[in-house]
């Protein structure tokens, strides 16, 4: 199904005024983990219009729809994903897949080699997927009552 919906999918940067619909996702997304950490994830807690100007957000687009994003940017020596999020009723369909490897090309443009990205312990499915998709665990460390798991891949 991935080669199908990669077909049909794209992808385009949010505009300043897409803040609120970035909100929207981000939440929609996260809001699941409320009760598997007792908090709401750190992501649904940002400055959203900062969000928008500020970094690179990248919204994908089925059929007309807005389905997730990813934030990203380059750094110094590698290329940084801040936040995948994807619609609860488009999860499982490979959007966050196809977001993950559009991260991977705009770093690979970037000349950057490396890919990096944190996550909460606590949200295996998301490690699963990253870990089959060639991340590596790098190390994990406290955060506010939890552990975070910090990833990277070599492009």
């Amino acid at each position: 199904m991935s080669k199908l919906l990669d077909a049909v999918l794209s992808v385009r940067r949010a505009e300043e005024d897409e803040a609120e619909l970035v909100r929207e996702i981000v939440c929609a997304a996260y809001s699941k983990w409320i009760t598997v950490i007792g908090r709401e994830p750190t992501p649904m807690t940002v400055d959203f219009n900062k969000t928008v100007r500020e970094h690179d957000v990248n919204l994908a687009i089925v059929a007309g729809e807005v389905v997730g994003l990813i934030e990203v940017w380059p750094g110094a020596d590698h290329f940084w994903i801040e936040n995948i999020a994807v619609y609860p009723h488009r999860q499982g369909m490979g959007i966050g897949r196809i977001l993950l490897a559009h991260a991977e090309s705009k770093a690979a443009q970037s000349k950057l080699g490396e890919i990096r990205l944190q996550t909460n312990e606590a949200f295996e499915a998301n490690i699963a997927l990253y870990t089959v998709l060639g991340y590596k665990i790098d190390r994990r460390e406290p955060f506010k009552g939890g552990r975070t798991v910090f990833m990277n891949k070599k492009l």
